[in-house]
Parts: structure tokens; sequence; C-alpha cells
């Protein structure tokens, strides 16, 4: 099936509509491998064709609309005809929204962008496996510190999709996407670290495997020797990985859903300063670095840069079509969703806007502080309605701008809105993750340690 054929079938479905009743359908498929490797075998391969179609129909009543929405796992035209119908009876079902809708075209003309490399397809079952089989071996072999490799994974994707409504989108996009990741352990008879390596890229081509393994291998190693050291505060440098992790909670609490319920300390704070001024943060699907870019949102909206903190002043949230006429304002293209699900809203390539310094300059420049390289329970630790956070942090002290010894079971605690405010330095190189977030390491000038 072709872009044309796929976008067809979309379009077919959609000129079913009844009087007084909107569709979208959302038709995807794709290709999907993952391998991973232990003691220098294939502990598991996966290779995986999906093939889907999502309908939503929304029928006018009482002064608002009702919503359906089902979903089928094939192409077949008397599954397709089962599934709209029971999503039509689902919208009878559904209490009218005065805010449900679908997307209307805002005039916004697409990004073109090359995210799709026909030599990922082209690749081997062979050459996939190798890679994986090779990252195992580069990692063991890196240091003699190494005690064993956890896991040792290649994975990508290759998938399509188009979306036709009857409020006038029509809307393909297709992106091709592969990461390797390696997780070791290091240590000696008394103790055990792990470390974490990954790399992203578009086609396997653009994999470097020998950096991967020396990127955790470089982490557990260094940790060796970890104790416990006083309670004190002290600066807070946060390397890039880890750094996206806390950025993409921050994200989460500028979302539309978060912000018209009222769960997120920055609902009231439009055009207010939340950040140190060296802050700008933006999500932007048009960036083509990013796994996360695309041409259309998951409402079929062109993508667009969304700037969230500009100099440290809260600019705008995200919104899809619903949460943006709840919150009295326009969709900001920022629909994620499959070809299952209804329409969330969410960023889909959140990235902080890179420094003028360099991580080793920012390093240089700190007295006294810590460089965390892993934070336990940072997801369950974080009050995502206050923002207060209290997690379990290791990595290495900083003395006069030089790494020192390495730490463990030591305890961070802060608020999110304070450690904004907090922000003294943000590093000039990007790290891309698998999820399409990005940033750089980031130095934030005191926080509360809580150790021996």
């Amino acid at each position: 099936m072709s872009e044309g054929d796929l976008v067809e079938l979309a379009a077919r479905l959609a000129e079913r509509a009844r009087a007084g009743e909107h569709l979208e359908i959302a038709a995807g498929r794709g290709l999907s491998t993952t391998v991973k490797a232990y003691d220098g075998e294939v502990e598991s391969f996966t290779s995986a064709e999906s093939f889907g179609v999502g309908i939503r129909v929304l029928i006018e009543r009482d002064g608002g609309l009702s919503q359906g929405f089902a979903h089928a796992g094939s192409f077949d035209p008397d599954v397709l005809e089962e599934t709209l119908q029971e999503a039509r009876d689902n919208a009878t079902f559904a209490e009218p929204d005065p805010f449900a809708g679908l997307a209307t075209p805002d005039g916004r003309v697409p990004v073109h962008q090359d995210l799709w490399r026909g030599e990922l397809l082209g690749t081997s079952t062979e050459a996939k496996i190798d890679l994986a089989l090779q990252l195992e071996r580069a990692t063991r072999s890196a240091h003699a510190a190494v005690k064993g490799v956890r896991s040792a994974s290649y994975g990508d994707s290759a998938g399509e999709m188009a979306l036709v409504s009857t409020a006038g989108i029509r809307a393909y996009g297709r992106s091709t996407s592969c990461w390797l990741s390696v997780s070791c352990m290091a240590g000696d008879e008394n103790e055990t670290h792990t470390g974490y390596g990954v790399a992203v890229g578009r086609e396997p081509g653009s994999l470097d495997v020998s950096a991967v393994a020396e990127e955790a291998v470089t982490q557990a190693v260094r940790l060796i020797g970890a104790r416990q050291v006083p309670s004190q505060r002290l600066a807070l440098v946060l390397e890039p990985k880890l750094a996206a992790t806390v950025l993409a909670i921050i994200g989460s609490m500028l979302c539309g859903d978060a912000v018209v319920k009222g769960r997120s300390p920055f609902a009231d704070r439009l055009g207010q300063a939340i950040a140190a001024p060296l802050l700008s943060l933006a999500d932007d699907p048009t960036d083509a670095r990013s796994l996360g870019a695309d041409a259309y949102d998951g409402e079929g909206l062109a993508c667009r840069r969304n700037v969230l903190i500009t100099d440290g002043v809260l600019s705008s949230f995200l919104h899809n079509s619903y949460t943006g006429r709840r919150a009295g304002t326009n969709s900001t293209a920022s629909a994620v969703r499959g070809s299952r699900s209804l329409p969330g809203v969410g960023p889909q390539a959140l990235a902080v806007v890179p420094g003028a310094t360099s991580y080793e300059q920012l390093l240089a420049g700190v007295d006294h502080g810590i460089l965390v390289q892993s934070m336990a329970g940072l997801h369950s630790g974080v009050n995502t309605t206050s923002g207060d956070f209290s997690v379990g942090a290791e990595g290495l002290m900083i003395r006069h701008g030089a790494l020192a010894e390495p730490v463990r079971e030591v305890t961070i605690a802060s608020t999110l809105p304070r450690l904004l405010l907090d922000l003294v330095g943000v590093a000039s190189e990007i790290t891309w993750l698998p999820d399409g977030s990005g940033s750089a390491a980031l130095v934030f000038g005191e926080v509360a340690l809580s150790g021996s």
C-alpha cells in the first residue's frame, strides 16, 4: 500500500459520515525490530508489522458533541465497517461535551522534513543482530572492572500515518528511527555500580557502538568506591540525559490537560518569570534532529515550534484542540496519539535551547557541588501538582572545578519551581534521546543534600 492508498483508505471512511456526524480517521502501519544480546548470544529478537485504524465519531446532541472511538488492527473492509459502527454506538452512550470537536485547519503550512531513511529497511536482520552483539562485546571488554552487561539492545521502527477528517484535515507523515542502548555493571567483590549508554539515529549506519559502550562503562567505573557524604547545601550539575528527564517532568506541567485541571504549579503563571533568564525551553517537532520530529500532530495540524519558556518567562502552554477550547485559546498543534488511541496533549520534541558555554567550562566554574548521573524514583518522587521532590541520587562530588570522590546513598530535595529559578548554567552541547527529547548539561546554584 502506497502513501496515496493509505490516505485514500482514511478518506473513504470519512466520507461515510451521516448528517450531524463528524468523523476522524487515523490509519497507520509500521515495522519494528528489537534485539537484546546477553552473554554473547541473542537473548530475544522481535520483528513486528502493525496495521491500525482509529475511528473517532462525534454526534451533535444537547448543545454539545458526544464522542465515540473504536480501533481496528486490520485494513479489511468488513472489519473497518464493524469498527465504524462500534464507534457510532460508543458515541451514543457518551455525555455531550461543549468542548469536544475535531481540529479544524488553521492555515499553517507543514515544514518539509526528510525523516525517512530507506537504508533502515534495507539493513538485514543479521546486521541488526550483529549491532547488539557488537555492543555487548565492546562494553564487556572496555574496562577490567566491568563485571557484566545487564542488557545490550538494538531497536528500530519505520512508521507512517494518514489522518483525514470531515473538518477538512488531510495529512500524511512517515519516519524511521533506530537506537542502541546498554546497561553495564562495574565494581569489585564488595560493590557493584551501573552505567548506561544510548545513541539514536534514523538508520543503523549512524549509530556508534564504541561511543555507547564507552559512555556506559565510564558511568559505572567512576562510581567505584562511592560512599555517603555529610548533609550539606551545594551546587547541582545534571548530565544531559538526566536533565532531559527533569525537563520532561516540567514539560508535562506545561501541558493543557494539567493546566485546565489546575494540576500544575505553573497554571496561573503565564507571562511571569518562572526560571532564571538562562533558560529557554521549546517543543519543536520541526527539528529533524529529534526522533519526535513530524510534519503533523496527532490531529492533522501542521507541527510548529512552540517556545514554552523564553529567557525564564513562561510564554505558552501546549494544547490540542480540546484543551485549547477549554482554555479559551487555540491548539498549538500538540496533539499526540497513535491510531489505537484518542488524541492527548504533550511535547513531541522538547529540548532546552543550548547555552554558549561548553560542559567542561561550566564544570570548571563549580567550586563546590555534585554531578548527579542517576536519580532513584525521580518520577514517583516528584509531586507534579506542587513541584516538590525528594529523590535518591548518586554521582561525583565537584571540588574547585574538578570531579572528585564518588557519592551514593544521598538524597536531594527541592522544588522544581525553585530549581528553575536557581539555574546558573546551560551547556552548549545537546544530547538527543530515544523519546525525542534533548538537553544540555544544566547547573543549579544550590540544593539540599541529605547524607550521613
